[in-house]
């Protein structure tokens, strides 16, 4: 049994090591700093860009992309504005918004699958890093 926890504890800590890699490598959370005032009214619906879910987001994003493309064609950028604000800078607020939420879903989930892998560590285990952490500590 003694051995089986061994490698099990070993995968653990591998997978541990990977997730450890993985948060590194996650992007720098951006601050969302609008250009808008995130209140966007858009045909007959009103959206707060704060309060908005991804997929609401996402498919309002759809949506002005469609209006951009027409105001481009049609040569209005200076002069199609939607509450207050052109269309591509409320895209620009929409992209930012939901690069935070990704950000903000991929750390979350790292932390639950670094947490549910610390959880399956044997007792041994748990204690042996338990005394590392406290002898850095010391040190």
């Amino acid at each position: 049994m003694s051995e089986k926890q061994m490698t099990n504890d070993d995968k653990i800590m591998l997978l541990k090591s990977q997730i450890e890699n993985r948060e590194k490598n996650l992007k720098v959370k951006k601050k969302f700093t609008p250009e808008t005032n995130c209140s966007l009214e858009f045909e007959g619906v009103r959206y707060n860009l704060h309060a908005s879910q991804k997929d609401q987001l996402t498919n309002l994003l759809i949506r002005l992309t469609m209006y951009e493309m027409a105001v481009e064609k049609l040569g209005l950028e200076n002069e199609y504005i939607i509450s207050g604000y052109s269309v591509g800078q409320w895209i620009k607020d929409i992209k930012l918004r939901l690069e935070i939420i990704k950000y903000e879903e991929e750390d979350r989930n790292l932390k639950d699958l670094k947490k549910k892998l610390e959880n399956l560590l044997s007792h041994e285990k748990q204690v042996e890093l338990a005394i590392d952490d406290l002898a850095k500590l010391i040190k």
